[in-house]
């Protein structure tokens, strides 16, 4: 299959008219780079498996206790049930844009750019974190390698940090920017190293189980939520779980860019998280079953290694042989992630400029690579600019950046998984399969990510939520969070006056086509 000419339709007129008469607009991506196997690739790439469990099993461990493998389970359901959305919506109009130009024609160009806003910030503080991240286990590694506590101390040096954290960020700039082509071969070998290690890890963590003095046998009660100790708890935990599934929609903002785009990206997405929960699950059990997850001695839930639970048990479990290739795993994550996390900022940014959401010149694409070079460019250097600010500016604030993120990520998967059920409204009476997929999953998808939207916003307003710090007795999280959306408001407030045929609804409506296919 192959795009037709997208450009707006002869007799339209360059400002269109009233009612979304305009006709398809062209991106020009390029497209059939990318098939079933390469996709469902791209989306585990994204949510990088490795750096999230290495960053997130102790302190999942540390909120719900034993029921950490439940705890997965629960954060699996929303994400599945608004991955069906995804599906759904894709079938009917696969666009890059994916949530801002489904939630524009569910809901109209205003709560839609807002969706879009809330992907575009959410993905910016993930690259400035996993670059970060990326950087911290460089030097790790480096200092295992040699043998150098001198050479993995550089890493606590701010200008060293700094320095190798803009040539990653440059690197996986320049990687995207060659292509959904370029972008595919690196991730196979980076996804295939990190699952290798996954595979292996399990393995030998069930082989030492009993061996630890915190070592304990498999219980069944390990999968059950209810047995969590109180609901704060579980809400705690289930904000952890959720970020852990974040990024599998990669594979979705592809779409024009994949062979079948119509369906190939919402099945890819389905079984990346088919993957990614199974992984989760093999890994949690082995690990608590190898060390518990109490607080003493190699427990996952220990404060002094929660945060980092693969380096403490590399070597215990693993050996000092193979303990290494743990930290080359979460380096491949964490890189691998932090190159494929361009794909959804760039494309939704592409997508606005498109539709005259944002200002034109972001919907350039390169002539030679069909990418949207100068939105991975301006993402890249927002996101290096970011980075730096934020550390240097305070280390309390990047840590609270990050936490905010759940917000952002709740924020625009529940409209998604919203627009899904009221687009297709005049449809859920047609067949049990419509009232299912296109209604009822993903209102209730919808609706458990709300809950944990407005749980999470009333968490952070605690001083005590995230590092700790306070803006007038409200806890910096919260003001960071709200203010980032805030930010997109007064944006859109601008756009809107700079392309008021967009935001009066001349540009992008239900009618309008996305995606023109042949064969």
């Amino acid at each position: 299959m192959t795009q037709l000419d997208a450009r707006p339709l002869a007799g339209d007129g360059a400002g269109g008219t009233p009612g979304g008469t305009r006709g398809v607009r062209e991106k020009g991506l390029g497209g059939n780079s990318v098939g079933l196997t390469g996709s469902a690739v791209i989306g585990i790439s994204t949510v990088a498996p490795v750096y999230c469990l290495t960053s997130t099993l102790g302190s999942t461990a540390g909120e719900v206790g034993l029921q950490m493998p439940a705890v997965f389970l629960a954060g699996f359901l929303p994400m599945l049930l608004v991955a069906f959305a995804y599906r759904e919506l894709n079938r009917a109009m696969p666009d890059c844009g994916t949530s801002f130009t489904w939630t524009v024609k569910a809901f109209g160009p205003r709560l839609g750019w807002m969706c879009g806003w809330g992907l575009v910030i959410a993905t910016i503080i993930v690259l400035s974190n996993l670059a970060g991240v990326a950087t911290s286990f460089f030097w790790l590694l480096a200092g295992e390698i040699t043998g150098s506590d001198s050479i993995a101390a550089l890493d606590d040096n701010k200008a060293v940090h700094i320095g190798t954290v803009l040539v990653l960020i440059a690197a996986a700039t320049a990687i995207s920017y060659r292509g959904m082509t370029a972008t595919k071969g690196v991730q196979y070998a980076l996804v295939g190293l990190q699952l290798l290690v996954l595979g292996l890890f399990v393995a030998l963590a069930l082989g030492k189980a009993g061996e630890f003095e915190t070592s304990l046998s498999f219980s069944a009660e390990w999968l059950n939520p209810f047995a969590v100790q109180s609901f704060a708890a579980f809400t705690a935990g289930l904000s952890l779980s959720i970020f852990m599934y974040w990024g599998w929609d990669a594979c979705l903002t592809a779409n024009e860019e994949t062979t079948g785009s119509d369906r190939t990206p919402g099945r890819a997405a389905l079984i990346a998280m088919v993957v990614l929960v199974g992984s989760y699950l093999a890994t949690g059990v082995a690990a608590q079953m190898a060390v518990g997850s109490g607080e003493k001695g190699l427990g996952l839930a220990n404060p002094d290694t929660s945060d980092n639970v693969f380096a403490a048990l590399a070597g215990p479990v693993m050996g000092p042989g193979l303990g290494i290739l743990l930290f080359v795993a979460v380096l491949a994550s964490a890189a691998a992630s932090l190159q494929t996390t361009f794909i959804p900022v760039a494309r939704t940014v592409l997508a606005m400029s498109t539709y005259e959401a944002l200002p034109p010149s972001y919907a350039r694409v390169h002539p030679r690579f069909r990418t949207p070079g100068r939105a991975t460019v301006v993402a890249g250097l927002a996101t290096g600019a970011f980075y730096t600010v934020m550390t240097l500016v305070s280390e309390n604030v990047l840590i609270d950046t990050i936490y905010a993120l759940g917000l952002m990520i709740c924020f625009y998967y529940s409209l998604t998984a919203f627009a899904c059920a009221w687009y297709f409204r005049r449809e859920l009476l047609r067949s049990g399969r419509d009232l299912v997929f296109k209604g009822i999953f993903p209102v209730v998808g919808g609706l458990l990510l709300a809950a944990v939207f407005g749980k999470t916003l009333y968490d952070m307003w605690d001083p005590a939520y995230g590092s700790g710090s306070a803006v007038l007795g409200v806890g910096s999280v919260f003001v960071i969070g709200v203010g980032l959306l805030l930010v997109g408001v007064v944006i859109m407030l601008v756009m809107g006056r700079r392309s008021p045929a967009f935001f009066r609804g001349e540009v992008l409506t239900r009618e309008t086509p996305s995606l023109v296919v042949r064969d």
